[in-house]
């Protein structure tokens, strides 16, 4: 692979062994002052990122399988964005789009109408979070279809506010204790290949059954899913799958949104993981690699859908803030200059080589994803934690995920260089193979 330039060394460095003087003193800080919910899973506190490292203040390197759960793809500091991201700072911070228009959340609409799959006319609105963009997708569908009731998927992730909380599979931490959840949600079952065995076109059959028997088309404003899980596990559905789902909705006035908010912005080896069984969803949602770290996320969908709800209706005080609007626009530049999706696809045969060798353990249950949303599912939850653990003492940040908590999830920058991504390819697969012994 192709190096970029970088302001940071791009290379790992363990100086203390967990918490150093400076990040203790630092999580003592939080300890008293920030809510116990929200608990890092890093020792250190950051203070410099760029390419595929995080500095804490310790002056650990390490390295990065995370971006920011796929956020970060162009890097945390890519020098496009922050130099986007100034000069747009220092014209103006705030007005309001709904108050007070400007040019760069129109730019950026433009972009993802142009972007998302299918040639039809499209229509975009900028928000700030992806739970934001999915709660504005139902929204938005339950107003064109005249219907109340919305179908989500086994093991989906999709936000942590009410509606896309009660939307997300997952109990803990999500849900527990956070009711009463929003009504007229019902969930069908996923294809997850690894587990049930089944074709795409069965796996589809048999969440067309609930949907037809349980839901009912007549009552379905729209049906949402991810192309592939992100917290669920990192579920790949089997080929056909999703053609089939999507052919269903149309023939039953459903709108399907797909919910490309982590496997989206060239994160899978595509502009979107729509695009690998050329689906056309009626709306889409994006979020995380949109703007490199600013805060906004996009519901983009047909006109016809999109110009259903009245003036005034859509919209919010931060919504496609100028700052994020210009960020995203030059980290979609970055994407285009530089083809990060076809570098996505290059880390994912550089993941391959490494984990699926693993899998003639019997304690290895899958390797799965596309691009730089690769996984690897193992026996169990407790092992996959002492994997996690293990590796970031070693100086590599990696993510847990799955229903069970046993999917390693590796979702590093698409400007990584390779000598980085081999080197936490090299830890996570001795510690795997550690622990697996």
């Amino acid at each position: 692979m192709k190096d970029f330039d970088y302001h940071l060394p791009q290379e790992r460095r363990v100086v203390t062994d967990g918490f150093g003087e400076k990040s203790a003193a630092l999580n003592s800080r939080r300890e008293a002052a920030v809510a116990r919910a929200l608990t890092p899973g890093l020792p250190g506190y950051v203070v410099a990122a760029d390419g595929g490292v995080l500095v804490d203040a310790d002056d650990n390197s390490y390295i990065d399988f995370a971006s920011g759960i796929a956020v970060t793809s162009v890097g945390a500091s890519n020098k496009r964005v922050t130099d986007a991201i100034a000069k747009a700072a220092a014209e103006f911070t705030h007005s309001c789009f709904m108050v007070s228009p400007y040019q760069s959340y129109v730019e950026v609409c433009e972009k993802l109408n142009q972007l998302t799959p299918g040639d039809h006319d499209k229509k975009s609105v900028l928000l700030n979070s992806g739970a934001e963009a999915v709660e504005n997708a139902v929204k938005i569908a339950r107003k064109y279809t005249g219907k109340n009731a919305v179908a989500v998927f086994d093991h989906g992730y999709h936000g942590r506010t009410n509606l896309t909380m009660s939307m997300t599979a997952k109990n803990k931490p999500y849900k527990t204790g956070f009711g009463s959840l929003a009504a007229d949600v019902h969930r069908v079952p996923m294809s997850y290949p690894a587990r049930d065995g089944l074709k795409g076109e069965e796996a589809a059959a048999r969440a067309i059954k609930v949907l037809d028997q349980q839901v009912g088309a007549e009552n379905l404003a729209c049906v949402v899913i991810e192309p592939v899980q992100g917290e669920g596990g990192f579920i790949v559905p089997a080929q056909g799958f999703l053609p089939a789902i999507a052919q269903w909705c149309r023939d039953s006035d459903v709108v399907f949104i797909a919910d490309e908010i982590q496997s989206g912005f060239g994160r899978t080896g595509q502009w979107f993981a729509s695009e690998d069984e050329q689906v056309v969803p009626d709306i889409v949602t994006t979020a995380k690699g949109i703007a490199a770290g600013m805060p906004l996320s996009g519901v983009t969908g047909r006109a016809e859908i999109m110009d259903s709800p009245i003036p005034g209706s859509l919209g919010g005080t931060y919504g496609g803030n100028p700052v994020a609007c210009a960020a995203a626009l030059a980290a979609i530049e970055e994407f285009e200059v530089h083809d990060l999706p076809g570098r996505a696809r290059e880390i994912e045969a550089i993941i391959r080589e490494y984990l699926e060798p693993l899998t003639e353990s019997e304690a290895v249950v899958d390797v799965r994803g596309r691009g730089a949303m690769m996984a690897i599912e193992l026996i169990n939850g407790e092992v996959t934690a002492e994997i996690a653990a293990a590796c970031k003492k070693q100086g590599l940040l990696i993510l847990t995920c799955g229903i069970d908590g046993n999917v390693v999830r590796l979702l590093p920058a698409l400007t990584i260089p390779e000598h980085l991504l081999r080197e936490g390819l090299d830890i996570l697969t001795t510690e795997i193979n550690t622990a697996l012994s």
